[in-house]
């Protein structure tokens, strides 16, 4: 089971998670929405164990076999985009960095480095490192931020064909109907509506 049984969680005088339970899918692609600042990068923080909480469970993969997209690209600024994905592959799979950047739709940009991207592909190429870690699953917070319609639709494909489940953060109507579970949170305190 991958999920919250009655967790609390508060950030100074914010109480953000108050009892909060809920139990993901495990497989497929499942869609957190809600408004800003009701604790969804939270949720993810909490599964993939960068937060703890201060009352109920958190239950997940070991941080080891979980792969995370964080909010922000997080590109380091002076390799190009081959060696974004390298730098996470196993030496003997340092070959593959192609094969991620061509499942993002950024052919031919091995030698692009990240200030001459769009925003778009930037937040691909992101993507793109987060898969080439590879785990038993997979938390993205907000990996289509800038993306056109196209290819959320080609990336959903994409994140469908991963032999894990996927929990992202998402906003876009594109995004959620292609979802194979769509979960609506509001608060704080966080609650699924």
């Amino acid at each position: 089971m991958t999920g919250f049984e009655n967790v609390s969680l508060r950030f100074g005088d914010k109480l953000v998670l108050d009892g909060f339970s809920l139990t993901l899918p495990e497989r497929g692609i499942t869609a957190l929405t809600g408004p800003s600042g009701c604790g969804k990068t939270t949720l993810l923080r909490l599964l993939a164990g960068l937060e703890t909480p201060q009352s109920g469970r958190v239950c997940a993969p070991p941080p080891g076999e979980i792969a995370f997209l964080f909010q922000e690209d997080r590109l380091l600024p002076g390799r190009a985009a081959a060696l974004q994905i390298a730098c996470v592959l196993p030496r003997v799979r340092r070959g593959e960095a192609s094969r991620y950047l061509a499942l993002v739709g950024l052919d031919g940009e091995e030698n692009t480095l990240p200030r001459e991207l769009s925003g778009g592909m930037g937040r691909r190429l992101a993507l793109a490192r987060t898969l080439a870690l590879g785990g038993t699953l997979y938390l993205l917070d907000e990996p289509f931020a800038g993306v056109d319609e196209a290819r959320q639709t080609a990336l959903m494909d994409v994140l469908r064909g991963l032999d894990a489940p996927v929990v992202l953060v998402g906003h876009e109507e594109r995004v959620l109907t292609l979802a194979d579970t769509v979960i609506r949170l509001d608060g704080p305190p966080l609650r699924a509506i």
